[in-house]
């Protein structure tokens, strides 16, 4: 991942933004919502053919799903991808996706969870991309915090985010591309031509339902790899419907002992994962974070 990030164009008034839906089921009424705030911002949603199907637990076969998605990113009138929900499914699709010229045309690919696969992929390819909220999300309209600044990307404007400090912080600065997600997810790429998790960046976390042990079980594979010495910054988002155990009550102090034989720059509760206020990242982006005792963090993109 040494190579040149491609940013996508800034979207302009007219332009179309597929939605699609790579993993699983997402309901009518998210994505038609979606749709209808989308064609208010000025642009032209395009719901792709298989976005509201089912097929088991998913929204179509791994061939409708492809198909869909592969669609989207080589048509040259679409300027972004919008993943309607995430789930489980997008590993089904990832080796034939990796035979696409996405780095050609690049365009935006806006999604979280599950999508943290698909963020990986062109992450790998040199392609910047969002992570951020969905379908039932963006319904919701520009009022709301996250989508104002998930259209304010889209149309060139690079964020700044603050948000409030927390006990188990390590303060400092540390500058570098910015990678991450659903660390679940991400770990199972480890060692594949899609493994994000390097040295030598800034990483951010989050995950859903996960035991404490499980996501430590990661960590330690981080640890005894060299990656989690060797990272210039890390960024602590939400981890949410888990349980305490006998070792740990809660996530967050199990990742400060993780953590603690390093010296880099830590910030914990970051507004980021499975919760109501998900800011929106550019993955592959260029940022400096800074951790500080003043009671604000930071993420600044440049």
């Amino acid at each position: 991942m040494t190579q040149e990030v491609k940013m996508p164009a800034p979207l302009r008034k007219g332009d179309k933004i597929a939605i699609c839906s790579p993993a699983g089921i997402i309901k009518p009424e998210y994505v038609e919502g979606a749709a209808k705030v989308l064609r208010e911002q000025g642009w032209e949603p395009v719901i792709m053919p298989h976005t509201l199907g089912k097929w088991g637990n998913y929204s179509g076969t791994d061939n409708e799903r492809y198909s869909d998605l592969a669609a989207a990113l080589t048509d040259p009138e679409i300027r972004a991808v919008l993943c309607s929900r995430g789930g489980y499914g997008v590993v089904h699709l990832m080796d034939r996706l990796n035979t696409l010229p996405v780095a050609d045309d690049p365009k935006w690919v806006i999604g979280f969870s599950d999508i943290s696969a698909l963020h990986a992929l062109l992450a790998t390819k040199g392609v910047a991309s969002i992570h951020g909220s969905m379908t039932s999300h963006v319904m919701l309209g520009p009022d709301d915090v996250d989508n104002a600044s998930l259209f304010a990307i889209l149309r060139g404007e690079k964020p700044v985010y603050t948000f409030p400090s927390f006990k188990y912080d390590r303060c400092g600065v540390a500058s570098g591309r910015l990678y991450g997600g659903n660390v679940a997810v991400l770990a199972e790429l480890i060692n594949t031509p899609y493994d994000i998790l390097k040295p030598d960046t800034i990483l951010f976390v989050e995950d859903i339902a996960e035991p404490i042990y499980k996501i430590e079980r990661i960590f330690y594979q981080l640890r005894l790899s060299g990656v989690l010495a060797n990272i210039r910054g890390l960024i602590v988002g939400q981890f949410t419907d888990y349980k305490p155990d006998e070792n740990y009550e809660d996530m967050e102090s199990m990742i400060r002992d993780m953590v603690a034989p390093y010296s880099y720059p830590v910030a914990f509760n970051a507004p980021i994962g499975h919760v109501f206020h998900n800011i929106p990242l550019i993955e592959s982006a260029q940022v400096t974070l800074k951790v500080s005792p003043s009671g604000t963090n930071s993420i600044i993109y440049w």
